[in-house]
């Protein structure tokens, strides 16, 4: 593998059902360190969506920063992501949770017509333009269906967010806890985590074997 590679972990928010997830972040980050590779955090420094009450899923009343909320997960060591540059990292890993379909895009509400925020699909896009892997996780890969069309994915087993996935131009394989599916073309790994019922072992394994496609194709 040579030198130790770096990653950059692009998060939603804090908290499955308005951010990011947080088994799913944890367990990417745990995966990276344990791989002998490093991370660095970053987050749109923008307003989410709305916020949801975690114990009755309840929106609630306030108003918070997806950066801010990120930097919970990142204990304070967070950047905007305009200032993520894939000339700095050596791959590039989307965790899931709603804030993904919420904050980065807007496919909880749009589905296949969602947009993509600009600072989001430039991430992506010089990433594959600098030919640099991208892992995503859980819904994650819906974004990357968006922002780069015709690439194989998976989300698990879901047949509603599969059959919008493809609409967008994706090839979709349903997939069980432990796989992952490469699209060698643009070096996209996709995992299904918490798209299908899990432990959080399941999420260990999931986030572990997405960063293990990811150091094979860097």
């Amino acid at each position: 593998m040579g030198s130790k590679k770096k990653f950059a972990i692009i998060l939603s928010g804090n908290g499955v059902y308005d951010g990011a997830e947080i088994h799913e972040a944890t367990m990417s980050m745990y995966a990276i360190v344990k791989n002998g590779s490093s991370y660095d955090i970053f987050a749109p420094d923008m307003e989410q969506y709305h916020v949801i009450n975690h114990i009755t899923g309840e929106e609630m009343n306030e108003k918070r920063n997806v950066m801010i909320e990120a930097a919970r997960i990142a204990r304070g060591k967070i950047a905007p992501v305009t200032e993520y540059n894939p000339a700095n990292y050596d791959g590039l890993l989307f965790p899931g949770g709603f804030g993904v379909a919420k904050n980065l895009c807007t496919f909880a509400f749009d589905g296949v017509n969602c947009k993509v925020l600009p600072e989001i699909e430039k991430a992506i896009k010089d990433t594959v333009a600098a030919k640099k892997p991208i892992g995503a996780l859980c819904i994650s890969p819906v974004l990357i269906a968006k922002v780069l069309g015709d690439v194989e994915i998976t989300i698990g087993q879901d047949k509603t967010t599969a059959e919008q996935a493809e609409e967008m131009g994706a090839r979709h394989i349903n997939t069980h806890h432990g796989d992952v599916i490469v699209d060698s073309k643009f070096k996209v790994a996709t995992t299904p985590c918490y798209m299908l019922d899990a432990t959080i072992m399941d999420i260990a394994e999931d986030a572990e074997n997405v960063v293990l496609s990811m150091l094979e194709m860097m």
